[in-house]
Protein backbone atom coordinates (compact mmCIF):
# COMPACT_ATOMS: atom_id res chain seq x y z
CA UNK A 1 0.00 0.00 0.00
CA UNK A 2 1.22 3.09 -1.28
CA UNK A 3 2.14 5.35 2.28
CA UNK A 4 -0.22 8.70 2.56
CA UNK A 5 1.08 11.88 1.42
CA UNK A 6 1.75 14.19 3.88
CA UNK A 7 1.16 18.01 4.69
CA UNK A 8 4.48 19.91 3.85
CA UNK A 9 3.24 23.57 4.85
CA UNK A 10 5.11 25.85 6.52
CA UNK A 11 3.63 27.99 9.48
CA UNK A 12 0.21 26.30 9.91
CA UNK A 13 0.05 24.21 12.93
CA UNK A 14 -0.11 20.43 13.28
CA UNK A 15 -1.20 17.49 15.76
CA UNK A 16 0.98 15.02 15.56
CA UNK A 17 0.86 11.49 17.62
CA UNK A 18 3.18 8.53 17.57
CA UNK A 19 2.97 5.54 18.93
CA UNK A 20 4.35 2.74 20.19
CA UNK A 21 4.71 -0.46 18.26
CA UNK A 22 1.67 -3.17 18.50
CA UNK A 23 0.50 -0.24 20.93
CA UNK A 24 3.31 -1.52 23.31
CA UNK A 25 4.72 0.90 25.83
CA UNK A 26 7.85 3.58 24.76
CA UNK A 27 8.77 4.65 28.13
CA UNK A 28 9.91 2.50 31.28
CA UNK A 29 10.72 4.96 33.28
CA UNK A 30 11.03 8.96 34.69
CA UNK A 31 14.56 8.91 33.04
CA UNK A 32 12.92 7.88 29.68
CA UNK A 33 10.05 10.85 29.88
CA UNK A 34 13.15 13.06 30.19
CA UNK A 35 15.37 11.95 27.71
CA UNK A 36 12.56 11.95 25.20
CA UNK A 37 11.65 15.84 25.82
CA UNK A 38 15.39 16.75 25.92
CA UNK A 39 15.73 15.12 22.38
CA UNK A 40 12.30 17.09 21.39
CA UNK A 41 13.65 20.62 22.57
CA UNK A 42 17.33 20.02 20.94
CA UNK A 43 15.61 18.50 17.21
CA UNK A 44 12.56 21.81 17.48
CA UNK A 45 15.34 23.61 17.37
CA UNK A 46 17.88 22.54 15.39
CA UNK A 47 14.86 21.79 12.54
CA UNK A 48 12.66 24.83 13.38
CA UNK A 49 9.39 23.70 14.65
CA UNK A 50 7.62 25.09 17.45
CA UNK A 51 6.39 23.26 19.95
CA UNK A 52 2.94 24.76 22.06
CA UNK A 53 1.71 21.61 23.82
CA UNK A 54 2.28 17.88 24.24
CA UNK A 55 1.68 14.93 26.36
CA UNK A 56 3.86 11.86 26.78
CA UNK A 57 1.37 9.16 27.83
CA UNK A 58 2.58 5.54 28.37
CA UNK A 59 2.75 3.93 24.56
CA UNK A 60 2.42 7.11 22.76
CA UNK A 61 3.05 10.55 22.47
CA UNK A 62 0.84 13.86 21.21
CA UNK A 63 2.36 16.99 20.15
CA UNK A 64 1.01 20.40 18.64
CA UNK A 65 4.10 22.21 16.58
CA UNK A 66 4.12 24.55 14.24
CA UNK A 67 6.89 23.91 11.75
CA UNK A 68 8.50 27.24 10.19
CA UNK A 69 9.88 25.09 7.06
CA UNK A 70 8.42 22.80 5.10
CA UNK A 71 9.98 19.62 5.91
CA UNK A 72 10.35 20.94 10.11
CA UNK A 73 8.05 18.55 11.27
CA UNK A 74 9.19 15.33 9.25
CA UNK A 75 12.85 16.16 9.80
CA UNK A 76 12.17 16.88 13.95
CA UNK A 77 10.04 13.36 14.15
CA UNK A 78 13.02 11.84 12.47
CA UNK A 79 15.94 12.87 14.65
CA UNK A 80 13.50 11.99 17.93
CA UNK A 81 12.37 9.12 16.66
CA UNK A 82 16.17 7.88 15.99
CA UNK A 83 17.72 8.86 19.21
CA UNK A 84 15.07 7.77 21.50
CA UNK A 85 14.93 4.29 20.05
CA UNK A 86 18.89 4.15 19.93
CA UNK A 87 18.33 5.06 23.92
CA UNK A 88 15.59 2.21 24.68
CA UNK A 89 17.75 -0.24 22.75
CA UNK A 90 20.93 0.41 24.70
CA UNK A 91 19.46 0.72 27.99
CA UNK A 92 16.95 -1.87 28.10
CA UNK A 93 18.92 -4.57 26.24
CA UNK A 94 16.30 -5.17 23.26
CA UNK A 95 16.42 -4.64 19.86
CA UNK A 96 14.15 -3.55 16.84
CA UNK A 97 11.26 -0.71 16.20
CA UNK A 98 9.88 0.94 18.91
CA UNK A 99 7.35 2.95 17.09
CA UNK A 100 4.34 1.55 15.01
CA UNK A 101 5.69 3.30 11.51
CA UNK A 102 5.51 6.76 11.04
CA UNK A 103 3.91 9.56 13.24
CA UNK A 104 0.30 10.53 12.12
CA UNK A 105 -0.31 14.41 11.79
CA UNK A 106 -3.54 16.88 10.75
CA UNK A 107 -3.09 20.91 9.85
CA UNK A 108 -4.96 22.55 12.55
CA UNK A 109 -6.87 26.01 11.60
CA UNK A 110 -5.82 28.26 14.00
CA UNK A 111 -9.20 30.62 14.52
CA UNK A 112 -11.50 28.51 16.82
CA UNK A 113 -9.62 24.92 17.19
CA UNK A 114 -6.31 24.98 18.10
CA UNK A 115 -6.66 26.20 21.52
CA UNK A 116 -8.90 23.19 21.79
CA UNK A 117 -6.35 20.74 20.53
CA UNK A 118 -4.25 22.60 23.40
CA UNK A 119 -7.27 20.81 25.40
CA UNK A 120 -7.26 17.40 23.59
CA UNK A 121 -3.86 17.12 24.14
CA UNK A 122 -3.59 17.77 27.66
CA UNK A 123 -6.64 15.79 28.96
CA UNK A 124 -5.64 12.73 27.43
CA UNK A 125 -4.23 11.41 30.98
CA UNK A 126 -7.60 12.55 31.96
CA UNK A 127 -9.25 10.61 29.87
CA UNK A 128 -7.08 7.85 30.32
CA UNK A 129 -8.21 7.84 34.41
CA UNK A 130 -4.93 8.12 35.02
CA UNK A 131 -5.34 11.34 36.79
CA UNK A 132 -8.14 13.29 38.16
CA UNK A 133 -6.96 16.46 37.02
CA UNK A 134 -4.40 17.74 34.65
CA UNK A 135 -1.87 19.63 36.79
CA UNK A 136 -1.04 15.99 38.40
CA UNK A 137 0.58 14.06 35.26
CA UNK A 138 3.75 15.20 35.17
CA UNK A 139 4.45 14.43 31.75
CA UNK A 140 2.31 17.24 29.55
CA UNK A 141 2.78 20.95 28.74
CA UNK A 142 -0.60 21.75 31.07
CA UNK A 143 1.84 23.19 33.70
CA UNK A 144 3.31 25.49 32.01
CA UNK A 145 0.45 26.41 29.65
CA UNK A 146 -2.32 26.73 32.74
CA UNK A 147 0.02 27.50 36.09
CA UNK A 148 3.33 29.08 34.78
CA UNK A 149 5.45 26.17 35.79
CA UNK A 150 8.76 26.60 33.93
CA UNK A 151 9.48 24.56 30.39
CA UNK A 152 12.00 25.41 28.14
CA UNK A 153 10.33 23.45 25.27
CA UNK A 154 7.28 25.85 24.93
CA UNK A 155 6.86 28.61 22.82
CA UNK A 156 3.24 30.04 23.03
CA UNK A 157 1.36 30.35 19.87
CA UNK A 158 -0.08 33.93 19.80
CA UNK A 159 -3.85 32.27 19.83
CA UNK A 160 -2.86 31.58 23.21
CA UNK A 161 -1.13 34.88 24.02
CA UNK A 162 -4.45 36.51 23.34
CA UNK A 163 -6.13 34.99 25.97
CA UNK A 164 -4.78 37.90 27.96
CA UNK A 165 -2.55 41.17 28.64
CA UNK A 166 -0.50 39.29 31.05
CA UNK A 167 0.92 35.89 32.11
CA UNK A 168 -1.57 35.11 34.64
CA UNK A 169 -4.33 36.90 32.86
CA UNK A 170 -3.25 33.94 30.12
CA UNK A 171 -2.78 30.90 32.83
CA UNK A 172 -6.25 32.10 34.36
CA UNK A 173 -8.35 32.08 30.64
CA UNK A 174 -6.14 28.65 29.97
CA UNK A 175 -7.68 27.10 33.29
CA UNK A 176 -10.95 27.82 32.84
CA UNK A 177 -11.09 26.05 29.14
CA UNK A 178 -10.26 23.17 30.97
CA UNK A 179 -13.40 23.63 33.28
CA UNK A 180 -15.58 20.94 31.23
CA UNK A 181 -14.37 18.53 29.35
CA UNK A 182 -14.69 17.99 25.68
CA UNK A 183 -17.76 16.83 24.07
CA UNK A 184 -17.71 13.30 22.39
CA UNK A 185 -18.44 14.54 19.08
CA UNK A 186 -15.26 17.04 19.04
CA UNK A 187 -13.48 14.12 20.55
CA UNK A 188 -14.34 12.17 17.72
CA UNK A 189 -13.33 14.73 15.13
CA UNK A 190 -10.00 15.39 16.44
CA UNK A 191 -9.46 11.47 16.49
CA UNK A 192 -10.29 11.45 13.02
CA UNK A 193 -8.44 13.84 12.00
CA UNK A 194 -4.86 13.28 13.36
CA UNK A 195 -5.57 9.37 12.16
CA UNK A 196 -6.39 9.91 8.74
CA UNK A 197 -4.30 12.72 8.05
CA UNK A 198 -7.23 15.16 7.60
CA UNK A 199 -7.51 18.96 8.37
CA UNK A 200 -8.91 19.92 11.53
CA UNK A 201 -10.79 23.25 10.57
CA UNK A 202 -13.98 24.28 9.13
CA UNK A 203 -15.13 23.82 5.44
CA UNK A 204 -13.08 27.17 4.20
CA UNK A 205 -10.47 26.73 5.59
CA UNK A 206 -10.22 22.80 4.43
CA UNK A 207 -10.50 24.08 0.63
CA UNK A 208 -7.62 26.63 1.24
CA UNK A 209 -4.94 23.82 2.63
CA UNK A 210 -6.65 21.68 -0.83
CA UNK A 211 -5.72 24.81 -3.21
CA UNK A 212 -1.76 25.04 -1.31
CA UNK A 213 -1.05 21.43 -1.84
CA UNK A 214 -2.93 21.08 -5.22
CA UNK A 215 -5.06 18.12 -3.61
CA UNK A 216 -7.92 16.71 -1.92
CA UNK A 217 -7.58 16.24 1.36
CA UNK A 218 -10.90 15.22 2.66
CA UNK A 219 -12.01 11.37 2.71
CA UNK A 220 -12.93 9.99 -0.54
CA UNK A 221 -16.47 9.01 -1.09
CA UNK A 222 -16.80 5.08 -0.92
CA UNK A 223 -19.07 3.21 -3.81
CA UNK A 224 -18.81 4.43 -7.74
CA UNK A 225 -19.14 8.01 -8.67
CA UNK A 226 -22.85 9.11 -9.64
CA UNK A 227 -23.04 10.96 -13.23
CA UNK A 228 -26.00 13.10 -14.91
CA UNK A 229 -26.41 12.51 -18.53
CA UNK A 230 -23.26 15.02 -20.50
CA UNK A 231 -21.61 16.15 -17.19
CA UNK A 232 -19.96 14.72 -14.32
CA UNK A 233 -21.58 14.76 -11.09
CA UNK A 234 -20.01 17.82 -8.71
CA UNK A 235 -18.42 17.03 -5.95
CA UNK A 236 -19.90 18.22 -2.48
CA UNK A 237 -17.66 20.24 -0.57
CA UNK A 238 -18.08 19.05 3.52
CA UNK A 239 -17.22 20.00 6.84
CA UNK A 240 -13.32 17.25 6.88
CA UNK A 241 -14.83 15.12 9.44
CA UNK A 242 -12.24 14.99 11.39
CA UNK A 243 -11.42 10.22 15.83
CA UNK A 244 -9.16 8.36 17.43
CA UNK A 245 -7.79 4.80 17.66
CA UNK A 246 -6.47 3.50 20.43
CA UNK A 247 -7.53 2.79 23.75
CA UNK A 248 -6.86 6.27 24.47
CA UNK A 249 -9.57 7.78 26.31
Amino acid sequence: MARKLRFNLAEIPQHIVQRGNNRQASFFSEDDYRFYLDCLDEASIKYGCTVHAYVLMTNHVHLLVTPRAPDSVSRTMQSVGRRYVQYVNYHYKRSGTLWEGRHKASLVQTEKYLLTCYRYIELNPVRANMVSRPDEYPWSSYRANAQGAEDRLLRAHTEYLALGTTPEERQNAYRELFYSQLDTETLGELRKAVNQGLVTGSDRFTEEIETMLDRRVRPAKRGRPLKQIGEQAPVKGGRCQLSFEEKEK
